[in-house]
């Protein structure tokens, strides 16, 4: 079972997040182990699964970016790992650019400069992948997810340089 059906909303890129609350919390109600405490091993061994299951699936669907990969997934297209090379030259020129600048970001307001462009690029590619979807694009859905999984690890950097700025200002 597919984490939609799973939690019982549409296969969709867009869900409201209200909804999706609604129903995770409707579904694990059913079947929070604690309900099964004096039932026979195999039915709390069940409600476990069942459980875990369902957190798996929210903790996917709630997350924009982890939802459309997943949605992607079900569709078809195939991400490398994390931690596989980028196959996209013009991707990967993007991301050691960006890095470098990262690194060489000096103050606080460099540093959140590159952030807030790759937010503004990040929201641009989101937004676009509608389209992507009902178009059934896939090489175009692929190269578009795996530039947002690059700007979204992009943003942590960001962050983690911020910080570490902000401590050594301290």
């Amino acid at each position: 079972m597919d984490h939609f059906a799973r939690l019982g909303v549409p296969a969709a890129l867009d869900l409201e997040p209200a909804q999706l609350d609604k129903a995770y919390f409707a579904r694990q109600r059913q079947w929070h182990p604690d309900r099964f405490v004096a039932r026979p091993p195999e039915e709390k061994a069940r409600a476990s699964t069942e459980a875990a299951a369902l957190n798996d699936a929210y903790r996917t669907l709630k997350d924009p970016l982890s939802r459309a990969v997943y949605l992607a997934s079900l569709k078809g297209v195939e991400l490398p790992g994390d931690g596989k090379t980028i196959d996209d030259p013009e991707l990967l020129m993007e991301a050691m650019e960006a890095r470098e600048a990262l690194l060489e970001a000096e103050t606080i307001e460099e540093v959140d400069l590159l952030a807030r462009k790759a937010g503004s690029d990040m929201e641009n590619a989101l937004s676009g992948l509608a389209g992507l979807f009902s178009r059934d694009d896939r090489p175009a859905l692929r190269s578009a997810l795996l530039r947002l999984r690059y700007l979204d690890k992009f943003a942590d950097e960001a962050r983690s340089r911020r910080t570490a700025l902000e401590r050594a200002k301290a």
